[in-house]
């Protein structure tokens, strides 16, 4: 009891205004709307993951918004602009089949970023679910769940992707699908560790007494705790989707025309590498690598930022 407690000790105004004030900060109690601004507030403190996060906005302007203010046409060809190099009317040049490269760039983000931030969200959706209930089912539902995990976790990542790939028909809806699914296991595995600790503390066991059924547990008091760890691991795997969908480009078993995205333009290019057309290559590369690099330098910010552990004063 504190001094303010004994001033007192019928529970008047001043009980009250200390319950209220440390309501939020129980330990195992849900995320408070105070601690998400006290989470935000670091993360704009964080230069580089403010950065980051610029490079991410723009990034979706210039797909979404880019081919608003600059028209080009993406539907049909015309052979008679060609490889053309950098000038004021082709600002990047022209494809091998008279496509304007920044407008194809413009349209191809819009892929990418659709696929990486759909399979991270699918990702995240399993992940959480499965780890959650394995960890608080426990016993030999645990035991079996987990074991899947290990198995898929001992197939390579790349392998796994291009079975599921030539199985079924690219397109960007499936690869959205496949990408999802390869892409849950490392999330499944940290919200285990996590819910492993939530089930042990009081607000879990009273709801147990309270004769709650175990699906309505996770999902109102476990889940909602895990958020911060799922924040953070979507961030890397948006940018891991990004990475395997220009793999599989590259392999030739993404998307097939007119879909593109920034893998297949790359993969084009690259035909031309010898034949000096540097902007049929880099455009697209660097898209790749400074969107990849955003979204990691964003996932450190937010895990510094929701780790009270590493929160400057």
């Amino acid at each position: 009891m504190t001094f303010r407690d004994t001033l007192d000790v019928d529970g008047g105004p001043v009980a009250a205004e200390a319950t209220s004030s440390t309501a939020g900060e129980r330990p195992g109690s849900a995320p408070s709307r105070n601690s998400w601004r006290v989470a935000a507030s670091e993360l704009l403190r964080n230069r580089l993951g403010v950065v980051g996060l610029s490079v991410i906005l723009l990034m979706v302007l210039f797909s979404f918004v880019g081919p608003l203010v600059y028209h080009t046409n993406q539907v049909t060809t015309n052979l008679t602009q060609v490889n053309l190099p950098p000038s004021a009317r082709f600002p990047l040049g022209t494809d091998q089949v008279g496509y304007d490269v920044l407008g194809r760039l413009m349209v191809a983000g819009q892929s990418s970023l659709e696929v990486g931030l759909a399979a991270a969200a699918i990702a995240a959706g399993i992940g959480t679910l499965w780890g959650a209930i394995s960890a608080f089912a426990g016993g030999w539902v645990d035991s079996v769940m987990m074991r899947i995990v290990d198995a898929l976790i001992a197939i390579p990542t790349v392998l796994l992707v291009l079975l599921l790939a030539t199985i079924v028909t690219p397109s960007v809806l499936t690869m959205i699908y496949v990408l999802g699914f390869v892409s849950w296991i490392i999330t499944a595995r940290l919200v285990r560790g996590e819910v492993l600790v939530l089930r042990t503390l009081d607000y879990v066991s009273a709801s147990k007494l309270a004769g709650e059924r175990p699906v309505k547990i996770v999902l109102r008091h476990v889940v909602r705790n895990v958020v911060g760890i799922v924040a953070v691991q979507a961030t890397f795997e948006v940018a891991n989707a990004i990475l395997l969908l220009a793999t599989l480009s590259f392999l030739g078993l993404g998307p097939p025309p007119p879909a593109v995205n920034w893998g297949g333009m790359l993969t084009t290019g690259l035909n031309y590498i010898f034949d000096g057309y540097w902007w049929q290559i880099y455009p697209a590369g660097l898209c790749i690598v400074l969107t990849v690099v955003a979204f990691n330098l964003l996932g450190d910010a937010t895990r510094d930022a929701l780790d009270v552990r590493l929160r400057r004063d």
